[in-house]
């Protein structure tokens, strides 16, 4: 992983170069320890070598796993970062993953592992937004009202 900070007039804004091998969800959030990042919005281009995305399925209220096992383009790539109910940076992203014969497969992104780039650029927000456990579904969702 190669980062570059592009811009600090109020925001941050970072270059996020992944390398191939790097998986995407844990660099990600090293990068937000490391740069002490809270809250900040995301977006990437590149391709993996194999990914694992999920679907979150209403009725059953959890995660569905799709197994992504093959070379795929990053045709969008986008997320944000908030604090989590445990106090740290929690990052949650969604892809739309091209397969080689232009069929799409898209979803949350729970891990991909690059291969050759991912390209990301990071924004960061200077007030924070903190995310809370929604009885109703489970889910960890941004409450803005609570930043």
């Amino acid at each position: 992983m190669q980062t570059r900070l592009l811009h600090t007039d109020g925001e941050r804004v970072f270059a996020v170069i992944l390398e191939d091998g790097d998986e995407v969800m844990s660099c990600l959030g090293d990068f937000c320890a490391s740069e002490n990042i809270r809250t900040a919005q995301f977006s990437a281009i590149g391709a993996f070598r194999r990914a694992r995305i999920s679907y979150f399925d209403w009725e059953s209220k959890a995660y569905l796993p799709i197994p992504v096992d093959e070379q795929v383009e990053v045709a969008a790539f986008g997320g944000d970062v908030a604090i989590g109910p445990d106090g740290k940076p929690a990052v949650h992203a969604h892809v739309v993953l091209g397969r080689r014969d232009g069929t799409a497969l898209a979803g949350h992104l729970d891990e991909g592992h690059v291969r050759p780039t991912l390209e990301i650029v990071v924004t960061e927000s200077p007030v924070w937004l903190r995310k809370a456990r929604d009885p109703a579904n489970g889910l960890a969702l941004i409450a803005p009202s609570a930043g």
